[in-house]
């Protein structure tokens, strides 16, 4: 009797060790399996707290992506050569579609001298003229500069010392050496062309 309970618990001790090796035996090839499948490196925290974030609030998710960008695009990584290791940046500069033409100028040589309207005062000016037509207007001016110089004689002792004061005075004589200057040119060539007049002195004395 006692012989067969010796053996019925030798039997059980038996069970008891191969379901325990096979326990253990099973964890290690788990273990195993996990460190092949995973490197053996530890789990980022940063990203096991993403995924967390992902499940509860996928709009806090898609900021914090969003941040994170932006401060890549921020801060780019650096080699050790100075290069920029992550892609290049955009910038982006926002201009007008707008023609540009080129502006030419022509000066007259030396100055322009005469007495103002009802003063005994004398102005002298140095004059230069600009366009944005080809080179044929400066041409013209330079080929009628007589012409045109006594045309502008007349302008100038048109106007008095209180006139050209102000800046308004001195625009509003530019305006009518322009238009006395174009008015000539088209006599002679058939166009005028020249778009603005220009003080290079300005004396009154």
């Amino acid at each position: 009797m006692s012989e067969e309970n010796s053996e019925e618990q030798s039997g059980g001790l038996v069970k008891i060790l191969l379901f325990a090796g096979g326990g253990v035996l099973l964890l290690l090839i788990g273990l195993g399996i996990g460190f092949f499948v995973f490197g053996g490196q530890p789990a980022d925290p940063s990203e096991e707290i993403e995924r967390i974030i992902e499940r509860s609030d996928p709009e806090a998710a898609a900021r914090a992506k969003a941040e994170a960008e932006a401060d890549a695009a921020a801060d780019p990584e650096v080699g050790e050569d100075g290069e920029l290791l992550g892609p290049p940046q955009k910038i982006v500069k926002i201009s007008p579609d707008v023609e540009i033409f080129q502006t030419t100028y022509y000066e007259f040589t030396g100055t322009l001298t005469t007495n103002l309207k009802n003063s005994r005062k004398f102005l002298q000016v140095g004059i230069g003229v600009s366009t944005q037509y080809d080179e044929t207007v400066m041409e013209n001016v330079d080929s009628h500069q007589l012409a045109l110089r006594s045309e502008m004689l007349g302008v100038l002792s048109g106007f008095s010392v209180e006139q050209l004061q102000d800046k308004d005075g001195r625009q509003a004589l530019l305006d009518q050496l322009r238009d006395v200057m174009n008015a000539k040119l088209e006599e002679l060539e058939g166009f005028g062309g020249v778009e603005g007049v220009h003080f290079t002195s300005f004396v009154v004395q």
